[in-house]
């Protein structure tokens, strides 16, 4: 695998830009909007003209392909969003990292094509609610007609001595999940940058996800619930893909192995057997693996505030 990143956007993108380059009209939300875009969405346009209606400060759109012959003409009907294509194979949290350094705005509103966005779904008295406090992230209520019990809390828990994650639907306006679904939430952009990003060598979504909102409970930030700030799912969910593999290996590195000792994270060589025996790779190879994360929990180690057994134990309290 490759190193773990040490600072924000260390992997650079090739990507095609095209428009952007006039002001928004009428903003009165200091939020910018990325839009992760699906191949052969039939919602991409609605849903832009929708976010135009609402006053955002700016607008990134993310298109899969640059085989999307239709992006010239879209430029050109929607100048004032920045469409973005990348040119090589990426992540979501990739896309993410890419827009972040784009926008020049307080908060930043990461949603999918597959929402239904209405023009009244945020607005400034209701921003002003959900960054009173200067939260990290915020998760918006997804509403989902197809699946009405889709669960959209997490909540961590152990079992066997094994970190296991526990799903909810029912939701109360600012209760705390471990990660916001599918990416999907309102970011304040300085906090994000400050937390790294998304780790890019981390490939498999769910555990990217995972990886950098787990960091943020262990750096002392907080993710919530708003019941105030609502979206409605067009698509059926997918159900997240939580397959031990690679990705899961490097956040049990970077997020289970730490402890917090006095006032710093640190990652005990003893710990290294613990790893051994779950990596499922050759000796040197895991070597390579543990070093790589105790090299960057030391570079962090006056970041953390927490262990992942305290966020546990005191979860719904912190």
């Amino acid at each position: 695998m490759n190193t773990i990143p040490l600072i924000f956007n260390q992997r650079q993108i090739n990507r095609t830009v095209l428009g952007g380059k006039e002001r928004m009209p009428s903003v009165q939300l200091d939020i910018a909007v990325l839009l992760l875009n699906t191949e052969g969405s039939h919602y991409r346009i609605q849903t832009l003209e929708n976010l135009l209606k609402c006053g955002f400060k700016s607008i990134v759109s993310f298109e899969p392909t640059s085989e999307n012959y239709n992006l010239d003409d879209l430029s050109h009907r929607f100048p004032f969003v920045k469409f973005i294509v990348p040119l090589e194979p990426v992540t979501d949290g990739d896309l993410i990292n890419i827009g972040m350094s784009e926008v020049d705005a307080d908060y930043v509103l990461v949603i999918r094509d597959s929402l239904s966005f209405a023009p009244g779904a945020l607005t400034p008295r209701i921003a002003e609610k959900l960054v009173a406090e200067k939260p990290y992230c915020v998760v918006p209520r997804l509403i989902c007609p197809s699946a009405p019990g889709f669960p959209i809390v997490f909540s961590p828990s152990v079992e066997d001595s094994v970190l296991d994650v526990e799903t909810e639907s029912v939701i109360s306006d600012g209760r705390p999940t471990l990660y916001p679904y599918d990416y999907i939430g309102l970011y304040n952009r300085q906090t994000f940058i400050q937390l790294g990003g998304y780790d890019y060598s981390i490939t498999a979504p769910y555990w990217q996800n995972l990886d950098l909102s787990f960091r943020a409970w262990l750096w002392g930030e907080k993710i919530t619930i708003s019941t105030v700030f609502t979206l409605s799912c067009q698509d059926e969910p997918v159900p997240e893909d939580t397959t031990a593999n690679l990705s899961s290996s490097r956040f049990y590195l970077k997020n289970l192995l730490p402890e917090f000792a006095d006032d710093h994270g640190v990652i005990p060589r003893s710990s290294f057997w613990v790893f051994l025996r779950r990596s499922g790779c050759g000796f040197f190879e895991t070597l390579r693996q543990f070093n790589d994360a105790r090299y960057w929990v030391d570079k962090n180690k006056y970041r953390f505030r927490r262990d992942a057994a305290y966020i546990v134990e005191h979860w719904g309290t912190l």
